[in-house]
C-alpha cells in the first residue's frame, strides 16, 4: 500500500516543473519589444503603392489591436510587481498542477479498470484465488486497493471482508479529497490577495493626494490601476479554483460509489466461489483455493 501512496509523486514533479518553466518563459517576455521596434521606424515613410493601399487599410486594425494586447499584457505585469507576482504566480502554478493531477487520477478507466475486473474474474472463475489476490495487491488503481483490503480479511467471513473494504474505500477517498480541499484553498486565497492588492493601491493613491505639492495625474492613475490589477488576478484565479473544485468533488463521490459496488461484487464473487466444491476440470488448477483468498489456511465457512 505504501508504493501504491507514493506512485503519483514523480508525475506531479514532472507536471509541477513544467508549469514553472512555462511560468518562466511568460515572465521573461518584454511586452515593450513591439513598441520599440515600431519607434525604430523612419518618421516619414515613403508613400504606399495605389495597390498597397487596401492592404495596408485591411492590416491597420489587426496591428493595433496586436499593439494593445501587448501594452495591456505589460501593464498588468508591471502594475502587480515583485512581490505579488510571486504569490499568485506560486498560486496560479498550483492550480493548475492540481487541476491536471486530478484530471490523471479522477478517471473512470483509472479507478475501475475494465481489462482489471475481466481478468480478475475469469481468474476468480478458475479458481486461482492466490492468483487473483495477487493481481489485486499489485494494480494500483481504486477498485484493486479497496479489494485487496477485502481479500485480506475474507478468511474470516464476508461481513468482515467487506468492513475491511469499506475502509479502505474511504482511506482512499479521504486521500483524493485532500487534493480538492486544496483547489478550494485557492479558490478562497484568491479574492482575499485582490483584496490586499486594493488596499495596498488605495493607500498609495492617498499618499499622492497627501503629498501637499502638485497633484500628479498620472501617478494617481498608476496607483489606482495597480490596486485594480491585482484584484482582477485574484479574482480571475479564484473562478476557476472554484468551479474545479465542486467538478472534481461531485467526480470523487461518483468514482467512490461505482469503485465500491465493483468491488463489493467482485469480494462477493471469490468468497462464495471458494465455497464451492472443486470440479474435475479445475481440481488440477485450484492450488489450495480457500488459503489464497487471503493468503491463510483457509476460508472460515458460517
Amino acid at each position: 500500500m505504501t508504493a501504491n501512496a507514493t506512485a503519483p509523486r514523480p508525475r506531479f514533479y514532472l507536471v509541477l516543473a513544467a508549469l514553472l518553466a512555462v511560468l518562466f518563459v511568460f515572465l521573461s517576455f518584454d511586452p515593450a519589444l513591439p513598441t520599440a521596434s515600431a519607434q525604430d521606424q523612419p518618421a516619414d515613410p515613403p508613400a504606399p503603392v495605389e495597390g498597397e493601399k487596401d492592404k495596408e487599410k485591411a492590416g491597420g486594425g489587426a496591428k493595433k489591436e496586436s499593439r494593445g494586447v501587448f501594452q495591456i499584457i505589460g501593464h498588468i505585469i508591471k502594475s502587480v510587481g515583485l512581490a505579488f507576482g510571486i504569490v499568485l504566480g506560486i498560486c496560479s502554478v498550483a492550480l493548475v498542477t492540481l487541476v491536471v493531477l486530478l484530471i490523471l487520477e479522477l478517471r473512470m478507466s483509472a479507478a475501475v479498470p475494465p481489462s482489471f475486473v475481466e481478468d480478475f474474474t475469469d481468474t476468480v472463475n478458475k479458481r486461482r484465488f492466490k492468483e487473483a489476490y495477487e493481481m489485486a495487491k499489485d494494480d494500483p488503481s481504486f477498485v484493486a486497493r479497496v479489494l485487496a483490503a477485502g481479500m485480506a480479511r475474507l478468511q474470516y467471513g464476508i461481513e468482515d471482508a467487506r468492513e475491511a473494504s469499506f475502509s479502505m474505500l474511504e482511506s482512499v477517498k479521504a486521500g483524493k479529497e485532500q487534493l480538492i480541499v486544496y483547489l478550494a484553498t485557492i479558490g478562497t486565497l484568491g479574492p482575499l490577495l485582490g483584496l490586499v492588492g486594493t488596499v495596498f493601491g488605495m493607500i498609495l493613491s492617498f499618499m499622492t493626494l497627501s503629498s501637499g505639492t502638485q497633484i500628479n495625474a498620472q501617478q494617481l492613475a498608476d496607483d489606482i490601476s495597480h490596486a485594480l490589477v491585482i484584484t482582477l488576478l485574484g479574482i480571475g484565479m479564484s473562478v476557476p479554483a472554484i468551479f474545479c473544485h465542486a467538478f472534481f468533488k461531485n467526480r470523487l463521490t461518483r468514482i467512490t460509489h461505482d469503485a465500491g459496488n465493483v468491488a463489493d461484487d467482485l469480494l462477493t464473487q471469490m468468497y462464495y466461489n471458494s465455497k464451492k466444491p472443486a470440479t474435475a476440470s479445475s481440481a488440477e488448477t485450484d492450488t489450495s483455493a480457500r488459503p489464497a483468498a487471503a493468503g491463510s489456511p483457509n476460508v472460515k465457512q458460517k
